[in-house]
């Protein structure tokens, strides 16, 4: 697929979050190779906290969830080769990051977490 090869920034401000090589495309669903960047260290613990949220399986986790993210959202941007992208949704473990993107708003139907 096209994807694979590209390397896409994830930013927080002019500060570099990390990038990703992509290796892999399933479609909405792209992943690569994350190598962190400066400030990596400052967001870390948001990815860390959120990844962990989409594995839990109690009363209310998807709430946490979605505050989780939204403060990442705050926080981070992607950008594509092409420029950034309006809509994300962003997993970074170790050195392994996979995402999806849309040039609109998600809708309510699409699901969080997932890979």
């Amino acid at each position: 697929m096209g994807f694979v090869g590209e390397v896409w920034q994830v930013r927080r401000g002019e500060e570099p979050v990390g990038e990703i090589l992509i290796d892999d495309a399933d479609f909405p669903w792209l992943s690569g190779k994350f190598t962190a960047g400066p400030a990596f260290g400052d967001v870390e613990e948001l990815f860390a906290r959120e990844l962990a949220l989409t594995k839990a399986d109690d009363d209310g986790h998807w709430a946490r969830w979605e505050e989780a993210y939204d403060e990442i959202s705050r926080q981070v941007t992607l950008t594509s080769p092409d420029g950034p992208v309006p809509e994300f949704l962003l997993h970074i473990e170790g050195e392994r990051a996979w995402f999806r993107w849309s040039d609109e708003p998600f809708g309510e139907d699409d699901e969080p977490g997932g890979e």
